[in-house]
């Protein structure tokens, strides 16, 4: 083992580390979860690794029931066809699983959030004459709409909390204004947004996402200098406790020792 990367202390853990594991702790064992890449990949790997032995991984290319030996690049990695259930196209990952209801997790990101969570991927600036064209939906929108509960993982700034989102790519709480069941939306929604600050989560009257929870360190006005909207807080605050040393040693050891995903 590489003693320069086994944290010396509980505390000695990146930004990117911590939202991984506090990711990784929303998931419960034997969660069907849809697994995007990036630090959600990564997540779901530790949350595997750990107390959930018995998640169940589903990824857009089609691996049903994935148990990767490590953490893909990509969906197209070979990694994940290797021991899985059932490998299938995409049409029946999204016809068969996803809008069939049985995803009970969903994680997602994006360029721009807004105060109802809804997410945009599409384009910065008007559709029309965009400043920037982003890669757009993908199976996020499909994501937003049918899991059970999706889970956000972005980090905070004013640049990407945003009181309205240019476009609504993916919808959240209040879609256009309106609560999800006056648009028949059979999923949940996002039921909290993990950032390198704290985590928000919809208020249960409005929807609107307030501050539940702040990190060791981390002051209530520092977060609200990188929220866009006017943040509400909830009382009383909850406090997130910090990855084990264990944790950080398995994400920087086992699950990705080349950096791949925690920069």
């Amino acid at each position: 083992m590489a003693t320069e990367s086994v944290p010396k202390t509980a505390t000695d853990h990146t930004l990117s580390e911590l939202m991984t594991v506090q990711a990784a702790r929303e998931l419960k064992d034997g969660d069907v979860v849809f697994v995007g890449i990036g630090l959600p990949n990564l997540a779901c790997n530790l949350a595997r690794a750990t107390h959930a032995p018995n998640l169940v991984l589903i990824y857009e290319s089609g691996a049903v029931g994935a148990v990767p030996d490590r953490v893909p690049p990509s969906i197209g990695d070979p990694a994940l066809v290797t021991g899985s259930l059932m490998v299938c196209g995409m049409s029946d990952v999204f016809q068969l699983v996803l809008q069939n209801g049985k995803i009970q997790v969903g994680f997602l990101g994006g360029a721009q959030l807004d105060r109802w969570g809804n997410i945009n991927t599409t384009v910065v600036g008007p559709y029309s004459q965009p400043k920037v064209r982003l890669p757009g939906s993908g199976g996020a929108c499909e994501i937003a709409i049918h899991a059970q509960r999706v889970l956000i993982v972005m980090k905070a700034s004013k640049r990407t909390f945003m009181e309205k989102v240019d476009y609504i790519t993916s919808p959240g709480t209040r879609p256009g204004g309106q609560p999800r069941g006056g648009v028949s939306l059979p999923g949940r929604g996002p039921v909290k947004v993990i950032t390198d600050l704290g985590i928000l989560e919809p208020d249960p009257q409005t929807g609107e996402f307030i501050l539940t929870s702040i990190y060791p360190g981390v002051t209530i006005e520092k977060v609200k200098e990188n929220i866009g909207w006017p943040l509400k807080v909830r009382e009383p605050l909850g406090t997130v406790a910090v990855p084990s040393a264990a944790e950080i040693t398995l994400l920087r050891e086992k699950l990705d020792p080349q950096r791949l995903h925690i920069k």
